[in-house]
């Protein structure tokens, strides 16, 4: 019985060497600029947003690491039911601000990874390690679609299966589901 017990926990020890690299995180977000409002423009969605349409995420800070957020977007259509998620974000001030813990209900906090933000803070990409979800944003509702591509890259890079990623139709423009 003792080999069997040491042979299980051998294995499930093993497994936990099969993971994946670690998913890249931004080095420094100067976390005051990152503050306001980003457009979804496209995921791997969660299970809640699978539908959204116009989908916006709004931080507001609450020094010294606490952010409340402000997840709104239409369920179906531009049209649809709006739907408003206001989760509480808490970064980790030892990563340089980019990874936060993401809390929709206590006591659980979601990993949140700024994989990427742009020089100017017009761009970013929020990922996970588990690389299940992924969040593409702007500043605007639209981008150029040579900075989508990159943006994609950039997720594809990271090991994440861009087959998965759907781009979030936003109001005025003209978006592939």
């Amino acid at each position: 019985m003792k080999k069997i017990g040491l042979t299980v926990l051998a294995a499930v020890g093993l497994s936990g060497c099969a993971t994946v690299a670690p998913l890249p995180t931004e080095p420094q977000v100067d976390i005051p600029r990152f503050m306001g409002t980003w457009h979804v423009i496209a995921h791997i969605p969660a299970f809640l947003e699978r539908h959204a349409h116009a989908a916006t995420e709004t931080y507001e800070l609450q020094p010294p690491n606490v952010v409340k957020t402000t997840f709104r977007f239409r369920e179906g259509s531009l049209t649809g039911a709006e739907k408003v998620y206001r989760p509480t974000g808490y970064v980790d001030q030892s990563s340089g601000g980019g990874l936060w813990g993401m809390q929709f209900v206590w006591p659980i906090r979601a990993e949140f990874r700024i994989m990427h933000v742009s020089a100017d803070y017009q761009y970013t990409i929020i990922g996970r390690s588990k690389r299940d979800y992924v969040w593409i944003m702007a500043r605007a509702p639209e981008v150029p679609e040579s900075a989508y591509r990159a943006l994609v890259q950039r997720v594809s890079d990271a090991g994440y299966d861009i087959s998965r990623l759907r781009r979030v139709p936003q109001p005025g423009v003209d978006a592939a589901e």
